[in-house]
């Protein structure tokens, strides 16, 4: 018995690399992000390592919005802010993200948003569950209202589906696997809505993009969220300018704290740094690490 189990595996192992094999003669294909051909049949056209090169963010960052961090030697971290939440506190809580918004992982969010490939959802959503996740245990008690980013109706018809919302339902998946946090968190859309669309955001100043968005969004019904808790999921933080208007429309509506949550942010090193009270400089690193690309250009002038 044993011996005709074996057999009929070692069978059904070459019939899967057999068909496989026949099937990319016929459909070729090549990973999205690195162009190497794909040697095993899948809904997501994106090779194993270029998914195991995917990591997490690193090293010291702002307790407030998530900004890298310089952090001169010898110096205890604890709770430090960058240069902009020192000067002004955010709307929201605190902000944290999955990865740094370049390379494979600018690449992944490119081809849900750009080349449709829904499958990528599913993956961007594991990675941001993993971070939401750890975000948790310093949330307040009670069920948490996870509320994604909203497209407006053009943006969204024009593309079939709004990323953010795709990648929060994935997340609620895999956060809903511990049953610890089986009934944490809630999605709920179409409570925040784009009202209008937003003109190009490059070369604006801070204050510029702000004014940019004042009235973009609005709550639709402000029960739903009335004294909640609010978990912000979108896709990619950049300046924070999109997440702030977010938190200050959600908070009118009368929303008790926000948080925000994105699969990945824009990292810039902040030159000031503080440390309970203390304030230390490093001079000439309030610089991008990671430049917008050419598609990512195109996002800032459409709009998400």
């Amino acid at each position: 018995m044993a011996h005709h189990t074996l057999a009929d595996h070692g069978l059904a192992g070459f019939a899967k690399r057999a068909a496989a094999s026949l099937f990319f003669t016929f459909f070729p294909a090549d990973c999205r992000i690195c162009g190497s051909p794909l040697i095993e049949v899948s809904r997501l056209p994106v090779c194993e390592n270029c998914l195991i090169a995917l990591r997490p963010l690193q090293g010291s960052c702002c307790s407030v919005c998530g900004e890298a961090l310089h952090i001169p030697g010898g110096v205890g971290v604890g709770e430090s802010r960058c240069l902009l939440c020192q000067r002004t506190d955010p709307p929201f809580e605190r902000a944290v993200a999955y990865g740094s918004y370049d390379g494979g992982l600018r690449d992944l969010i490119h081809v849900l948003k750009f080349q449709q490939v829904r499958p990528a959802a599913a993956v961007l959503g594991r990675m941001v569950a993993e971070t939401i996740a750890n975000l948790e245990q310093v949330m307040p008690v009670g069920t948490i209202a996870l509320v994604p980013v909203p497209l407006h109706k053009r943006k969204r018809a024009e593309r079939g589906f709004n990323q953010a919302e795709m990648i929060a339902r994935s997340a609620l998946k895999q956060l809903c696997c511990p049953k610890r946090l089986a009934k944490r968190f809630e999605l709920c859309t179409g409570v925040l809505l784009r009202r209008r669309e937003t003109g190009s955001q490059i070369g604006l100043t801070r204050h510029q993009r702000r004014e940019n968005l004042r009235g973009a969004f609005a709550v639709s019904d402000p029960t739903r969220i009335l004294n909640r808790d609010i978990l912000l999921l979108d896709d990619v933080y950049t300046t924070g300018t999109t997440a702030s208007e977010c938190a200050r429309v959600l908070l009118r509506a009368g929303a008790a704290r926000v948080w925000v949550a994105t699969v990945a942010r824009t990292l810039k090193i902040s030159g000031v740094i503080s440390f309970a009270g203390e304030e230390f400089s490093v001079p000439g690193s309030r610089f991008s690490v990671n430049p917008p690309s050419s598609t990512e250009n195109r996002e800032l002038r459409t709009g998400n």
